[in-house]
């Protein structure tokens, strides 16, 4: 599955995110594990949405695993490990008046993934590999 997401674009979204949580109660896997796909695709949707120029969402389902993989052109992470700190957030004040961009997004990321991965470097963009096993 792939979703093409918009930058500013908050009424779509989570929509990516949103189609992948139903294919996945479509198909029967466990709540547990749909709900850690749901906001772990939430959240990468949502930086795509928040700092970048736009992007993907895509997703693939096996009985074993599901891989979220979100794919940016934008101004890409200058510091990962910062940027995976609790609280940090580069979102422009204006996105955090509307609720968005409290620096939780990679966290929620990291909790909910069983293996993830992330490729960025300024000024070409950002990578997120996460998946989730389905045990």
């Amino acid at each position: 599955m792939s979703f093409p997401v918009r930058a500013r674009d908050f009424l779509a979204g989570g929509d990516g995110a949103a189609r992948i949580r139903q294919v996945l109660q479509q198909v029967g896997f466990p709540p547990a594990i749909i709900r850690r796909v749901a906001i772990a695709a939430y959240e990468a949707e949502m930086n795509i949405v928040i700092h970048s120029f736009g992007g993907e969402l895509k997703a693939s389902i096996t009985p074993a695993a599901i891989t979220i993989t979100a794919l940016d052109s934008g101004p890409g992470i200058p510091d990962i490990d910062l940027a995976m700190q609790e609280g940090y957030s580069t979102a422009p004040r204006e996105i955090q008046e509307m609720g968005f961009g409290a620096g939780m997004g990679l966290p929620n990321i990291r909790r909910c993934a069983d293996e993830l991965e992330i490729k960025s470097a300024p000024g070409q963009g950002t990578t997120v590999n996460i998946i989730i096993y389905n045990r």
